[in-house]
């Protein structure tokens, strides 16, 4: 054989895992797809993605009101009132914060810096109590503050320790060349580094908005009252109440849940990619 003839044979041998391993982790998403037509039934004796008798009755009961007070798409917009701002406050406030750390010499850098780094280790359900109890001394129980507020305040570390790592491999030569410009130090954030940083900020964007999509447990902590239940919530809300438990149903909510998100990350899926991969090899 020749080097070419063995070069075509590498290639398209590679290229044929990496398509059935690609369908091997998306079919799960597939499946799902098509158990919204299934009945009952037919969902847990075949696991075939393609139903034999498609039936619509899981998409008509996915809008129906639950108790009148919240329904599918009423849960998934007040989702979307509490990740539009949360991601927004991440970014600017995480921002501003690793460019200080990363950038500027002041007293006790190095101890607030560890301090930050340790809260990684802290699990949140150690959190939840004293949090509870602050936020409930001031009047922000029953409301989506609680779960917004804090990320204004750089309160994610791991947003925050991915744009210092990201800082530390931007030249400082170009914050060098903007001051003798004449910028002072907000314009070369603005100017210089934030447009360095784009790549990474749109990561810390995608995983904020994914992880706060499906928060379950803040939600549940802080939010009483129905109509304000985000969309987790309401979910887990129409398991408990349907008698029988119509997965049709079920699947079909959450399939049209994460329709929003899968639109968010493949269209920043290019710049999302090039964030992590930066991410990776800067130190």
């Amino acid at each position: 054989m020749t080097k070419e003839f063995k070069s075509k044979i590498s290639t398209w041998i590679r290229y044929t895992l990496l398509i059935l391993v690609g369908l091997i982790m998306v079919y799960p998403l597939i499946w799902m797809v098509g158990a919204t037509f299934k009945t009952n039934s037919e969902i847990f004796t075949s696991a075939w993605f393609w139903p034999k008798n498609p039936v619509m009755d899981g998409y008509e009961n996915a809008f129906v009101d639950y108790g009148g007070k919240i329904n599918l798409i009423k849960s998934i917009l007040n989702t979307y009132k509490i990740v539009v701002p949360k991601v927004l406050f991440t970014v600017f406030s995480a921002t501003i914060t690793a460019y200080g750390f990363g950038r500027f010499e002041f007293k006790g850098k190095g101890i607030l810096f560890s301090l930050m780094i340790s809260t990684l280790f802290l699990p949140q359900v150690v959190l939840n109590a004293p949090q509870y109890i602050m936020f409930n001394q001031w009047g922000w129980t029953n409301s989506y503050l609680p779960l917004i507020i804090p990320s204004l305040f750089a309160g994610d570390t791991y947003f925050l320790f991915m744009l210092v790592q990201f800082l530390r491999g931007v030249p400082k030569e170009l914050e060098e060349a903007a001051r003798i410009d004449g910028c002072n130090s907000i314009k070369t954030l603005w100017y210089v580094i934030v447009p360095m940083l784009k790549p990474s900020l749109v990561s810390v964007a995608l995983f904020q908005f994914m992880w706060t999509s499906n928060d379950f447990m803040g939600p549940l902590i802080y939010i009483s009252d129905m109509p304000k239940y985000t969309n987790s919530i309401y979910l887990r809300l129409s398991m408990d109440g349907d008698v029988g438990f119509q997965w049709n149903r079920i699947l079909a909510m959450s399939l049209i849940s994460i329709i929003p998100s899968l639109i968010v990350f493949f269209c920043a899926q290019e710049a999302f990619i090039d964030g992590i991969a930066a991410g990776g090899v800067k130190g």
